[in-house]
């Protein structure tokens, strides 16, 4: 994505551009730094058009009139124009990794791709680093630690794109000690459309004087495809200052500890079973605060279907910190101790989402560039875009239950769905995380210790309703004691909307009696339907979860 020409200084003198401009003034730097080449547009003839209108979830594909792939923000508003003038139903593409139906379903005839807008660079004008919403995770990483030593708290699958991880929150195995990855969004670009139908371009800040703010606390969780076309982000650390760039954003650990095991089923009854997956809680519930080594410390607990063979653990920590090494090794000696020593073993079969990685069966200290590479590029089945999907996700204030890990017990060793492929995660929370209230940002749930992701990939549309039963089984067995779904309460705090559940606003699956968008964004709703109102009166954006207007529900 391109640089913008924008005031910086005092809050005022941001409010006084209103830094809203129509499309000529708004792209002038955009425009320039761009490839001449203007956006290019995919009809269903061409040989490109099946790569553009499927993402990584087999399950959803759209049959749009065409693809508009572009390459600078005045592309976007020119696209968007004429989609909006030939009444066409436009969705957003940036990396394509969406679980649900938001990007790609029936009605959409104009997919928005933005993922040739990959610019990272820092932005002088705004102090802050300039992100393109089509630029991947990966590259991201790479442009900001090889550029200034910096990077921001984002997540693990290398492919992933900016757009749609940012604007729904943002997390990955520097979150616990850094936040989330919205906590560190200064500003956002994005194309939107007013109630007499014109495209134009905002950029929203997060200044208090800024007329737009409302638009920027929108993409920090409200998620994608709701308000507008976000064309590029801006980061800079609250409290941050001066003016160099190194020190604007989080430095990442010199080196990491890694650490991936393997835990045979063949060791594991419903006793043992259960007995893991609650220490595994009871860890993260002791050290959900910040200011300790065990913050830097991350895990998932990647517990595939026993026709896979094992469950994982993959973990993560600063090795730079106190005692890291011994941080570690409690970590796993406390979590591995219902099995014994001679049953843990390398990782040397697929599990969770990743590749073997037996060679961190010892744990290895990496340059954390390094981690990120290796990680990040060990997930044979987030990119493989034939694998077909069914999600559901949890956050969870306390442990488990004895019923809890039961159920899960119970319908990962089903004989009838022998899926090495279906599985429940459960993901490392807490820190820095917590220490930002629930609606300082739309993304609301600030006190939760883990999350919990039920998932099962298949490959064939014939194996739809074994595997999306299996999911909805799980899930709504875990959470039966609140209608089969994690309602804000004592122990759980709802679903992450970058994990979207294609079942979340059906009653008979969710038969909670508690709208989506509370399980979504609990009290934060009603404000991201005001901002709707406000920057898409028109309701040009939306799809199957998307936020409604005030006067619909």
């Amino acid at each position: 994505m391109r640089r913008r020409s924008v005031l910086t200084g005092t809050a005022a003198a941001i409010a006084a551009t209103a830094l809203e401009a129509g499309p000529s003034a708004t792209v002038a730097t955009a425009a320039a730094d761009a490839t001449a080449a203007g956006a290019v547009t995919v009809l269903p003839s061409d040989p490109r058009y099946a790569d553009l209108v499927v993402g990584n979830n087999a399950r959803w594909v759209a049959q749009p009139d065409a693809v508009r792939l572009v390459r600078t923000t005045e592309q976007v508003v020119q696209a968007v124009q004429e989609a909006v003038d030939g009444n066409k139903r436009i969705s957003v593409r940036s990396g394509g990794h969406c679980y649900a139906d938001f990007v790609f379903n029936a009605d959409v005839k104009v997919v928005i791709d933005t993922s040739l807008l990959t610019r990272v660079a820092f932005d002088e004008r705004l102090n802050a680093f300039e992100v393109g919403a089509g630029a991947t995770l990966l590259h991201i990483y790479e442009a900001l630690f090889k550029g200034w030593g910096v990077t921001i708290p984002g997540g693990m699958c290398y492919s992933v794109g900016a757009g749609g991880h940012i604007s729904g929150g943002g997390y990955g195995m520097l979150s616990r000690r850094h936040g989330l990855t919205v906590d560190h969004l200064y500003a956002v670009e994005v194309v939107v459309v007013d109630a007499s139908g014109k495209a134009r371009s905002v950029v929203a800040t997060r200044e208090a004087a800024d007329p737009h703010r409302d638009l920027w606390w929108a993409h920090t969780g409200g998620g994608g495809g709701n308000f507008g076309v976000v064309t590029r982000y801006w980061f800079r650390s609250p409290g941050a200052t001066g003016a160099n760039p190194s020190a604007l954003l989080p430095r990442p650990p010199k080196e990491v500890l890694v650490s991936a095991i393997a835990l045979p089923w063949s060791e594991l009854d419903k006793s043992s079973f259960t007995a893991m997956v609650q220490k595994f809680g009871a860890w993260h519930e002791r050290n959900a605060g910040t200011g300790t080594s065990a913050a830097s410390l991350c895990s998932f607990l990647m517990m595939n279907h026993q026709a896979n063979g094992s469950i994982g653990l993959l973990t993560q920590i600063d090795a730079t910190v106190p005692d890291a090494q011994q941080v570690l090794q409690d970590f796993l000696t406390e979590v591995t101790s219902p099995l014994s020593d001679a049953a843990v073993r390398p990782m040397s079969e697929p599990v969770g989402e990743l590749g073997p990685l037996p060679a961190l069966f010892t744990p290895q200290r990496l340059p954390w560039l390094h981690s990120v590479k290796l990680l990040g590029t060990s997930n044979p089945t987030l990119t493989n875009p034939t694998l077909r999907g069914h999600h559901k996700s949890a956050y969870l204030r306390k442990n488990v239950s004895d019923g809890q890990a039961a159920a899960m017990y119970r319908h990962l060793t089903r004989a009838d769905h022998p899926n090495p492929q279906s599985m429940v995660v459960l993901l490392s929370y807490g820190g820095k995380i917590n220490t930002v209230g629930s609606g300082d940002t739309a993304a609301a749930q600030r006190d939760s210790i883990f999350k919990g992701l039920f998932q099962s990939f298949w490959s064939g549309a014939e194996g739809d309703a074994e595997n999306i039963g299996w999911t909805r089984d799980v899930f709504g067995e875990v959470f039966s004691a609140t209608g089969g779904y994690p309602v804000p309460g004592a122990a759980t705090d709802g679903c992450y909307i970058n994990y979207p559940d294609a079942d979340i606003t059906d009653t008979r699956v969710n038969t909670t009696g508690v709208p989506w968008h509370t399980l979504y964004y609990k009290g934060n709703y009603p404000r991201l339907q005001r901002i709707k109102a406000a920057y898409d009166p028109r309701n040009v954006f939306r799809h199957s979860q998307s936020v409604t207007l005030p006067d619909h529900t």
